[in-house]
């Protein structure tokens, strides 16, 4: 799915719904999903017809811009409509900002990297990117074990 947003933002399943120019010159963005396969329930697969309510979340991404961007997610929480599936209801996610996450996977991902790849130290990524230390250590565990497991996959396996 490609949009303006995911042009821009690089934040593909959703859109810029409005934008706020906060105190201090950040910005507040507003975004809505834009993805159909988000209705989908995590638990069976079906698609939802019924929106049981709605939920705004605040997820963190890779700093953007002198003067950063806040993320705003206006969700829907959906019924599962399956009648033997054990998820009653579910929250909208998109592969970079699963359920519940409170960071993008790009933000984990650039956290790990810049211990791993980059040389930098645990405590200075977590200032560079304004993550908690225990964040960014298990943010480079993850990373660590991705590569580690890709590694030892031979190409035809």
């Amino acid at each position: 799915m490609l949009n303006d947003t995911t042009l821009l933002l690089d934040l593909d399943g959703v859109s810029v719904a409005r934008v706020e120019r906060l105190a201090g010159g950040r910005r507040r963005v507003h975004l809505v999903t834009a993805d159909e396969a988000a209705r989908a329930c995590p638990a069976c697969g079906v698609f939802a017809i019924r929106v049981k309510g709605s939920v705004v979340t605040r997820p963190r991404d890779l700093p953007y811009g002198e003067s950063g961007l806040k993320f705003r997610w206006h969700k829907r929480r959906w019924w599962c409509r399956e009648a033997g599936c054990p998820r009653r209801s579910f929250t909208e996610q998109i592969p970079q900002i699963p359920a519940g996450a409170r960071l993008t996977a790009r933000l984990r991902g650039e956290a790990g990297c810049r211990i791993r790849d980059a040389g930098s130290t645990v405590i200075q990524a977590a200032r560079d990117l304004h993550l908690s230390w225990p964040t960014v250590m298990e943010a480079f565990r993850t990373h660590a074990r991705e590569v580690t497991s890709a590694a030892g996959r031979s190409p035809g396996h």
